[in-house]
């Protein structure tokens, strides 16, 4: 007895060692999460030294991802995984650290002078370890923990700007409709759990595999679960929040909740899918085996179609730029689930392809938003008559950041979405290509509009131009040169995407 003890506290240990070593990134995240908290308190009256300890500690987890193992392997008993999937969108989460943060030293609504900006960018890291958690997480309860992690920082973060009434009015409504879509994920967990006797999303596959009880209790309990991550990638109809909390966030939030957050909800929802509900053993690149009799194509295809639609029609009436891009996001959100829907590898492939050029672009697009508003106080589109002409620098970024949303060439948004339509009519939903393809001619119609406002109107206008220190035209620069180098050579893109889920675990 004392001999099976001993092996098994023996086997306890090694296991929590090397979990430890490999959970390296999340606890230099933790670590700078609590060294933030520290020089917050110390350094109260300054503004930018927590942002650079922020990217140091950003700096310093890329720096231990590089570094890391690439193999495949799991963690802490199987709740967590280690693999290049999580890797890919783990690089995603780093790098929209590093430009929310950059993004805010440029903002005049955030660095007020009687404002602490200490929390603000602890809030961040907080919010960054939950996405690093939630992209791994194996199991049920796990998953739940880091949603929750990173939904209370954005909370917070989208209402911080307090004394705007609409900042504060953003932040409410998120906690509303975040409390209700976690209490549905939640009761949804717990059926699964009584179906199944297990929170671990492979031994829920195992289980489903030899699955004879009734279907129903299963699809609800799936379609509550489905709700959470809903939630989180703003698919209609989860999205009602979206709109009111991307305009009354910072400018800087609001690209961080479009594309980071968005990116967690897709790379959770993605890994719940494959671990969960396909066969490991009939998983090949055509289509995959479902292991129970839950028609997800149909589910996901649903909730595309609608995304898509909706996103592009309400958009064409929006008169607030940053109300506009909200819904466009909800669009992008649609396109990124044509990829899941094919339930293919090449269609997860397309969707992180999709998801690097969009993180460009988005990101590009709101910071001249945010550039824009510095100097005329507004993000009303009947304000930008004439923008182009006063700085022929941010007009043409954004000309080029609306094009690639659209995904026209050469633009890095033309190959996120060239992937994703080449991995529907593979799976040969043609409906649904053709779908994808009428939306994208709706969301040039109102894409058009703000450059039409910023090049062809108020063109007599003998306005100040507008001002901006090199440093933040430097920013612009590393939006825009990425965002069409992509667009050309993209080749190493495609290479990451397709190794990071050819050993995605699950298979």
């Amino acid at each position: 007895m004392d001999s099976l003890l001993s092996l098994f506290i023996g086997q306890y240990v090694a296991d929590l060692k090397r979990s430890l070593a490999l959970f390296a990134p999340e606890l230099v995240l933790a670590t700078a999460f609590v060294l933030l908290v520290i020089v917050d308190l110390i350094f109260q009256k300054s503004k930018y030294i927590t942002g650079v300890v922020a990217l140091l500690g950003f700096a310093v987890a890329t720096i231990f991802m590089i570094v890391s193992p690439a193999n495949t392997s799991f963690g802490f008993w199987q709740m967590y995984v280690f693999d290049p999937f999580s890797n890919f969108f783990k690089y995603i989460f780093l790098i929209s650290g590093f430009a929310v943060v950059l993004i805010s030293f440029f903002s005049n609504e955030l660095n007020k002078s009687d404002r602490t900006m200490g929390e603000y960018y602890t809030l961040i890291l907080g919010m960054t370890l939950g996405m690093f958690v939630i992209s791994s997480a194996g199991n049920l309860i796990l998953i739940y923990l880091a949603l929750e992690t990173m939904s209370l920082s954005s909370y917070v973060l989208a209402g911080y700007t307090k004394e705007i009434k609409r900042a504060s009015e953003a932040s409410l409504k998120y906690v509303i409709y975040g409390a209700l879509a976690s209490g549905l994920m939640i009761y949804g967990i717990s059926i699964l759990y009584g179906l199944t006797g297990t929170l671990s999303l492979f031994q829920i596959n195992a289980f489903l595999t030899q699955y004879q009880g009734p279907v129903f209790p299963l699809v609800v309990a799936s379609l509550l679960v489905l709700v959470g991550f809903g939630y989180k990638i703003s698919a209609v109809p989860f999205h009602f929040w979206t709109p009111d909390v991307y305009e009354g966030a910072p400018v800087a939030i609001t690209a961080y909740l479009s594309v980071a957050s968005k990116a967690a909800g897709f790379a959770v929802f993605m890994r719940f899918l494959k671990a969960g509900f396909i066969d490991p053993t009939n998983a090949s690149e055509q289509v995959w085996t479902m292991v129970s009799s839950i028609d997800w194509k149909f589910i996901v295809a649903v909730l595309s179609v609608l995304s898509m639609t909706i996103g592009n029609f309400v958009a064409l009436w929006q008169t607030n730029v940053k109300r506009m891009l909200a819904y466009s996001s909800i669009a992008h959100a649609g396109y990124m689930l044509m990829g899941v829907t094919v339930m293919t590898e090449g269609g997860y492939i397309a969707v992180m392809i999709y998801f690097f050029t969009y993180l460009l672009m988005n990101f590009g697009a709101f910071y001249v938003v945010q550039l824009i508003a510095n100097e005329i106080g507004s993000e009303e589109l009947e304000d930008y008559n004439g923008l182009g002409y006063r700085s022929p620098l941010l007009g043409t970024a954004m000309a080029i950041f609306l094009v690639s949303l659209t995904g026209l060439p050469p633009t890095a948004g033309f190959v996120g979405k060239l992937y994703i339509f080449q991995a529907v009519i593979n799976s040969n939903m043609i409906w649904l290509a053709v779908v994808g393809v009428l939306n994208s001619v709706v969301s040039l119609a109102y894409y058009a509009k703000v450059f039409r406002n910023m090049w062809l109107r108020g063109v007599d206008s003998n306005s100040a131009p507008l001002k901006y220190s090199i440093y933040a035209q430097l920013l612009v620069y590393a939006f825009v040169i990425p965002t069409l180098y992509y667009g050309i050579f993209w080749t190493p893109l495609v290479f990451w995407a397709k190794s990071s889920v050819m050993m995605f675990i699950g298979k």
